[in-house]
């Protein structure tokens, strides 16, 4: 299953959530499918893609918030899973694409690719709602059910360790992040 195939089959759900992502191939291939001011591209902070997510969460309970993390992101800070357990935004989906590498800074392996269970991970580290799926039609329905629910969910992706030809964008990471934050006030005003 590629990623990108997941990411063109929620897409259009993603319309009404704030959505963070890490760096790399993810943020690129979102954006390939057309940035919106609702999308927030973690750049160089590789592990925090799941605290600013949580952050959001705690901040802002009635908003949906769907952070779009990677294997390598999540095991840099494995202690986020804990947090979110902790204090369960009820309205947060943590979607992690598991390719078994660090794809976007060379393709080494993760630690996932020699047997690490993110899946049973999540469910010790005590989050309420975790799934894995392995095809985009599973992974389009268990996004939809998260995103409908109002339970904190982790949903483990198992993807091929493939991606866009190059990271650069267009969109300016200073604009984005001012971007960001002006949608962040327009939904505080309505």
């Amino acid at each position: 299953m590629l990623r990108l195939d997941c990411l063109r089959s929620i897409y259009s759900q993603l319309e009404d959530s704030l959505v963070v992502t890490i760096m790399g191939a993810v943020a690129a291939e979102l954006q390939s499918l057309g940035h919106r001011p609702n999308f927030f591209y973690l750049q160089h902070a590789m592990g925090l893609a799941s605290s600013t997510g949580l952050g959001l969460a705690l901040c802002l309970p009635e908003q949906k918030v769907t952070v779009i993390d990677g294997d390598g992101s999540l095991l840099m800070n494995l202690g986020s899973l804990t947090t979110m357990a902790r204090y369960r935004p009820r309205k947060l989906v943590h979607i992690v694409f598991d390719n078994e590498s660090l794809l976007s800074v060379g393709g080494f392996p993760t630690a996932t690719s020699t047997g690490t269970d993110l899946e049973g991970v999540a469910r010790a580290a005590g989050i309420p709602c975790v799934v894995a799926v392995r095809s985009v039609e599973s992974f389009k329905a268990a996004v939809t059910d998260a995103l409908q629910s109002n339970e904190l969910t982790t949903i483990i992706a198992k993807v091929e360790a493939t991606g866009p030809a190059g990271y650069v964008t267009d969109l300016s990471l200073l604009e984005n992040r001012f971007q960001f934050r002006r949608h962040i006030q327009s939904l505080k005003a309505r």
